[in-house]
């Protein structure tokens, strides 16, 4: 089954990634997408750290089906159980 959208959590400057959620029915289950993945998608170099959200939401759709094909695989990645979404992961 797909996850279902969740929730955006913000941007983590120091680990460069911005944080987001996905829904098995009623679990959270945690996600987060890198800031070169996002910048790659779009073929920019460097999106200033307060313009991530907005990238995220311009890019929603492909990070989440990404997130959720990974997630369908089983693959994740932190504890908890999380997914996270990399540059090459859209080399496919």
């Amino acid at each position: 089954m797909a996850l279902a959208r969740g929730n955006i959590r913000g941007y983590e400057d120091d680990r460069m990634v911005l944080l987001f959620s996905m829904m098995d029915d009623a679990r959270e289950v945690p996600c987060a997408v890198s800031a070169a993945a996002m910048d790659e998608l779009e073929h920019v170099p460097r999106t200033p750290a307060d313009r991530r959200e907005e990238q995220f939401a311009r890019l929603r759709d492909r990070i989440e089906a990404c997130a959720s094909r990974k997630f369908q695989a089983q693959e994740f990645e932190v504890t908890p159980p999380g997914i996270i979404v990399r540059s090459i992961d859209f080399r496919s």
